[in-house]
């Protein structure tokens, strides 16, 4: 299989003939954080689940219980978006890298591995709010610049760079780099974490003036690890 899912790109029936399904049909699915790499939950497929899965992008799992198909997320909201998925060396287990919207937990929890060995007691209260991630952010602020760059909204910011052009984008990269350096020397916690997110919002604004996408900075920094 592909180790980056795509909808559609995949084999569908090929997919489904290379899983060592179990005596009942199924095979044990895992879900993680595509992002923290941290796991969130296990269930079940069966051959309609993971076609479903293949084909719409939404995890989608068999329940025992109820002997019926369930997409994460349909009734609560938190939906498991595929964004890789691949089979153990037996075939017989899948991993689905997800990016998960709210909790993947029933109990509120954002990871259903949250009990400790052999106790009732959980390691600690349940969460308010699945944990941020840079890496998403990015990726939504990149596309919210990137429809103010198409529409050009009348009194938006961002339309105000893109209509004065790259000189006024580069000026301002300068102008928030310098702001950082200014907020690293007055050691301000608060003052840095505001200047460096006003400098990731522009050069986020610059990259899409240049048509560079993100994917392609990632794939640049993934190339330099050792």
């Amino acid at each position: 299989m592909n180790s980056r899912f795509e909808s559609g790109s995949i084999d569908i029936s090929k997919a489904v003939q290379a899983v060592k399904w179990d005596e009942k049909g199924l095979v044990p699915a895992i879900a993680q954080d595509a992002e923290s790499g941290e796991v969130l939950m296990l269930a079940y497929m069966n051959q309609e689940a993971l076609k479903k899965t293949l084909t719409e992008g939404k995890a989608c799992y068999f329940s025992r219980s109820r002997s019926q198909l369930w997409v994460k997320g349909e009734t609560s909201g938190h939906y498991q978006e595929v964004v890789d998925i691949r089979f153990d060396c037996d075939r017989d287990t899948i991993l689905l890298k997800v990016k998960q919207s709210g909790m993947a937990c029933h109990e509120n929890y954002y990871s259903c591995f949250h009990y400790l060995p052999g106790s009732e007691t959980c390691s600690g209260e349940p969460d308010t709010k699945p944990p941020v991630s840079l890496g998403r952010t990015l990726e939504m602020l990149a596309e919210v610049i990137k429809q103010r760059n198409i529409e050009r909204p009348e009194g938006a910011y961002t339309t105000y760079l893109f209509t004065k052009g790259i000189d006024k984008i580069l000026k301002k990269v300068g102008e928030e780099c310098a702001e950082v350096i200014i907020a690293a020397k007055n050691d301000s916690l608060s003052e840095i974490r505001y200047e460096a997110s006003d400098l990731l919002y522009h050069l986020l604004v610059l990259l899409e003036d240049r048509n560079v996408p993100l994917t392609e900075i990632a794939e640049e920094l993934n190339a330099r690890r050792k």
